[in-house]
Parts: structure tokens; sequence; C-alpha cells
């Protein structure tokens, strides 16, 4: 993220958002200045009450006076419940649908944008950041709406006694809801947004911490990992100190502010009283109603604190939804099933180091073509290539006779498994696992995929069989059990072309055999098959040499 944008701009475009859930927010608004109005009114109506009882002012009877404050009263109550409720609602509706914006735009970016990417900031992005932004649409959008026409109205009710003093009540709201939060938000907005960048700096740090607690343990590098923790906590800690320092000064500075604009307000309303210029009951009218209805820009003053978080949050999630990814998904192109794939003089660089420099090679269909070569040479890079995880720099691949890139995403993928040496395995059961390579494979398919990858045997000896739980990130396995369930999923799928990286690295010789016999008997399946290892290639019908060093 190289230029952070304004905190108005990233009000706009979450404001954007509830454009659906409209209706909901103007009743919100409605009523939230109805309880207000009712909240102000109550020490008015009491004072009006005094005022009659004294003699000094007839507005209404006592009774009636009685009767609309107990009123007021129950209806603040409802009424702030009304408001209150309508703005969660919007809130939690539009949390999940950011939810699924944030999910949606990572599948859009995923791999090659998301591959070496802080995991652990991205967590902190989808739970706390997306979290806070509650605080933006439950107590940022409504509240500015109720401040600003509950202090218009009151505006006009003091004006009504005198312009001046009407005057006097208008910069008190400006400065109180307007001056100070936008000055305060000024000077926390940096420390908001290194706070949130920190947060997630820190998330990242225990989750690499807790995935390599075994190697810390065993290498006595706890200390040193406590050390990084303990300095990554004084940092954030610091922040939220400064943080914190703002809000106090903030809260004075309003208080003190309120108090100036309360003092001024009584003393010139004295004036113009002991000049007749108004009455003695206008006089304690115009004060009463200025002290009690800071309500609503308080609120405002309160929030710029954690708006200035709820803004860097904002801005975090703006920027993910709006990055681009290396390769987009193509929908209006061509669908076509599976004959063959040709490489064509292949030219890819990544951050300006050169992988493939001309590679042709060509995969004709029901054969298992073998590629060899040293680790960093360009091969998985150039399986990757064909899923179409990221666009060549020059050349041409070819499958069935159309460029991939003019191929509809979701077609090719069909057409294509990826099985790779490091098999992601979900936290849920062995058998959904293998599954989620086909939605619609029965046991009867995921028990003779399990065959081929040399995995049933095991499975079937486990007391839950294909129901056994295997723990997050497949922790209950070993590294070639992991690597089974991948080629069983590679087996199971559907698609024709099956592209296979080092798929049996992690196996015993026993294993390996077992799996390269199924290969060579696959006579529907498409192989290309990547190892370093010479053995591993002998069922291969060709073999593709690739020795091309890295150039930058």
């Amino acid at each position: 993220m190289n230029k952070r944008r304004n905190g108005f701009l990233i009000m706009a475009r979450l404001i954007v958002l509830i454009k659906p859930l409209i209706h909901i927010m103007l009743i919100a608004v409605l009523f939230g200045i109805a309880g207000y109005l009712c909240a102000i009114f109550i020490p008015i109506l009491g004072v009006y009450a005094l005022l009659n009882a004294s003699g000094l002012n007839i507005f209404c009877n006592i009774k009636t006076l009685f009767t609309l404050l107990i009123a007021f009263a129950l209806l603040r109550g409802i009424l702030r419940y009304i408001e209150q409720a309508s703005n969660h609602f919007i809130a939690f509706k539009l949390l999940a649908v950011i939810r699924d914006k944030v999910f949606t735009a990572l599948r859009r970016l995923c791999p090659a944008k998301l591959e070496g990417r802080d995991k652990g900031n991205l967590i902190s992005l989808i739970t706390s950041d997306i979290e806070l932004l509650e605080v933006f649409y439950a107590h940022t959008i409504s509240p500015i709406l109720i401040a600003f026409f509950v202090s218009l109205i009151m505006v006009i009710f003091i004006s009504c006694v005198s312009p001046v003093l009407g005057c006097i009540a208008a910069g008190a709201y400006i400065f109180t809801g307007v001056v100070i939060p936008l000055v305060n938000s000024r000077l926390v907005s940096s420390y908001g947004f290194s706070y949130r960048n920190k947060a997630g700096e820190l998330n990242s740090l225990f989750l690499d911490s807790l995935r390599g607690l075994q190697e810390l343990i065993q290498y006595q590098k706890t200390d040193l990992k406590k050390n990084e923790i303990a300095n990554e906590t004084d940092e954030i800690t610091k922040l939220h100190g400064k943080l914190k320092l703002k809000e106090i000064f903030s809260i004075n500075i309003t208080d003190i502010t309120v108090y100036s604009f309360n003092i001024i307000m009584i003393f010139t309303s004295a004036y113009f009283y002991l000049n007749n210029i108004i009455s003695f009951s206008d006089f304690i009218i115009t004060s009463t109603a200025l002290l009690s209805s800071y309500g609503p820009v308080l609120a405002l003053s309160s929030l710029s604190n954690n708006l200035a978080q709820t803004l860097a949050s904002g801005e975090r999630v703006l920027s993910l939804l709006e990055e681009e990814p290396v390769t987009k998904d193509k929908t209006d192109g061509k669908d076509t099933d599976f004959n063959s794939v040709s490489c064509q003089n292949v030219t890819f660089s990544y951050d300006k180091v050169k992988i493939l420099d001309n590679v042709s090679i060509d995969i004709p269909p029901n054969k298992i073509t073998g590629i060899y070569g040293k680790s960093g040479c360009g091969k998985s890079t150039l399986l990757k290539l064909i899923m179409r995880f990221w666009d060549k720099d020059k050349g041409s691949i070819i499958l069935s006779g159309t460029e991939i890139k003019e191929i509809n995403t979701t077609s090719l993928r069909k057409n294509e498994s990826y099985c790779t040496q490091e098999t992601y395995l979900f936290n849920d059961t062995i058998g959904n696992n293998i599954k989620i390579a086909s939605e619609n494979a029965t046991d009867e398919d995921m028990i003779n995929a399990s065959k081929l990858a040399s995995l049933h045997d095991f499975v079937s000896e486990l007391p839950l069989g294909y129901d056994t739980p295997i723990g997050e990130l497949g922790g209950r396995l070993s590294g070639g059990e992991k690597q089974r369930i991948g080629i069983a999923r590679a087996f199971l799928s559907k698609a024709p072309l099956m592209l296979l990286d080092e798929p049996t690295s992690n196996l015993d010789s026993l294993n390996e055999a077992i799996i390269l016999r199924s290969l060579k008997n696959a006579d529907d399946k498409t192989v290309v098959l990547i190892s370093h290892k010479r053995s591993t290639l002998a069922i291969a019908d060709k073999i593709y040499s690739m020795d091309s060093e890295r150039k930058s």
C-alpha cells in the first residue's frame, strides 16, 4: 500500500455499501433524532414546570407538563432501542457482506498474489479489521446525521428566543462535534494505521511461533521467539498508549470547550435579561436547552480515537478489495475439452529474475510426459503457467488448439488437476479431504482413487477409517500419508490432464512403485510428471530435461 487515502474517501467508499439497507438507516436516524429530542426536552419541560409553579411562565398547566415528562421518558428508552437495533442490524448485515467480498477477493488474487503473503496479517484483516468496521456502521454514520439534525433543531429553538444565543449554541455544537473530532482524528490517524498494521504483524508472529513450536523447543530457541513477541508487544503497547493519551487530551479539550460555551451562554443570556432584551424564563430556558443538548455532539467527539483505528481497518480492507490479480479469470472466452497441450518458446520472469527462457514442450494425449531437472530450473513454474496461475511473458501455451488465455478459467480448471509435493489438508476427515477433488464422488469412487494412490490399506487399518479426523494442517499424518491424499485427489478428479509436481518425493520405494504403476495404467489420463530423480521418470513415454539457470 504505497499511498494512503483520505479518511473522508474511506468513509465514502464504506458508505456506498449501505445502499441496499438505506431504508433501515433512515429508520435509525429518525428514531435517533426523536429519542435525543425527548431526552433534551425532559429537563426543559422540568424547568417550564418549575416556572409555571412559580407563576413566572404560563406554557401549559402542570398536569400536562408532567404527562409530557413521563411520555418523553418512556419514549426515550423505546426510541433509543429501535435506533440501536437498526444500526446493529445494518452493521452485522454489512460485515457479512464485506466478509463475502473479502473471500471473493482472496479467491480472485489466489494463488499468484497470495504466494508468500503474510498469512497472519491476512487473518488479522479478515477477523479483527472487519470486526472494527462495526464501529463505523453502528456508531458513526447515523450518529453524525442525528447530531446534525438535533443540533439544527436546537439552534432554531434557541434562536426563536434570541438569534445571538442561537449563534452561541451553533458555535458550541460545531466546535464540540466537528472541529475537535477532526483535529483529533488528524492527530491520531497515523497512530491508528500503525496500530492496525502492528496488530497484524503480531498475529503473524504468534501464528508462525505456534506452527514452529516443535522446532523452537528442539533447537532451544523459545527464549529468542519470546523476546521477539515481547518486543512486538511493547511496540503495540506504546502505540496503544499514544492513542489513549490522545483520547484523554481530546476528552479534556472537549470538556473545556463545553464548559466555556456554557459560561458564554449563561453570561450572555444573563446580560440580555438584565438589559430587558429577554425575559427571566427565556434566560433559564435557553441556558437549560444548551446544557441538556450536548449528547449527540459529545457522541461524535468521543468517536475520533476509535474512528482512527476503524478507518485504518477500512483502508486495509478496501485496499485488498481493490487489489488487481496477476491473472484475471476469463469468463467471455471459449469452453473446450482436453486433447493435448503444447508449450512453444515460453519465457517467464518473476521479480525481474528469468525463470524460463524459450522452453518448448509437447504433451500428447493419454501419454506420460516426464520433466527432469534440478531444483530451481523452472519445472514447477511451467506447471503453474499451464494452470494459468501466472501468464507467460512470451511464447504460447496451447490447450486443445486454443491459447489458454482465451479459454474460460472454469473450463481450464475442469480439464486440469494439479498435485504438488506439499499437500494442503483441511481440518476435517480423510474422506472429506479426498472428496474435495470431486463434488459428486461416491464412497466407491473415493476408495478406488485411494487404492490407486496406495492409501486405502493404511486408511482401512484406522479405527474410524475414512472418517478419521486429521487435525489442523494434517498434523496427525506423516508427510508421505499427506502426499498420498493429494495423489488420491488427483486420481479422483475428473480432469483428463494430471500435472504432478514431485508427487512421490515423500514416499518409500514400495508406495512409489504402486503409484507409478497406477499412473502407467491410467489410460484415460494425460500425465505430466515432474521429478529430479531419473528412476521416477522411468514410466514416462517421453522425458524433457530442463537444466537452465535463472538469469537476473
